[in-house]
């Protein structure tokens, strides 16, 4: 199933790592993915302090449950990012370029002030279309 990559001339062009759109034909299935933290499989959580490291086990986190679903991060084609400091945003898109390496989903970041552990300083939550 191809994702397509929507861009208008009329907006200005991102300065992260994500598209201003994503078209997908709508058949096969529509997987909803939970907001992923860096907590490791284990239960520890990874990277403490660091954004960088954050980011990598919470896109790991995200692959994982994207391929048990049957799909890749290709299909991922939105998420939703939220930081505690939005001055990480470009150590966080650094990393998500090490893992989105098709068309960029489309996607928000917002910064918040509190997560379910004060550990926390990224969640990302995702909607993939996986292919029949």
């Amino acid at each position: 199933m191809a994702k397509q990559q929507i861009t208008s001339a009329k907006l200005r062009q991102p300065n992260g790592h994500f598209s201003q759109a994503t078209a997908i034909e709508a058949r096969g299935r529509l997987v909803f993915l939970s907001g992923m933290t860096s907590r490791r499989a284990d239960g520890s959580i990874a990277g403490i302090g660091d954004v960088s490291e954050q980011t990598r086990q919470v896109c790991e986190n995200l692959k994982a449950a994207v391929e048990e679903a049957g799909g890749t991060l290709d299909d991922i084609c939105r998420v939703d990012v939220y930081v505690r400091n939005m001055e990480h945003f470009d150590a966080i898109h650094k990393v998500r370029r090490e893992y989105f390496t098709g068309i960029a989903p489309a996607s928000t970041m917002v910064e918040i002030c509190k997560m379910t552990s004060p550990d926390y300083l990224i969640e990302i939550n995702a909607i993939a279309v996986i292919p029949d």
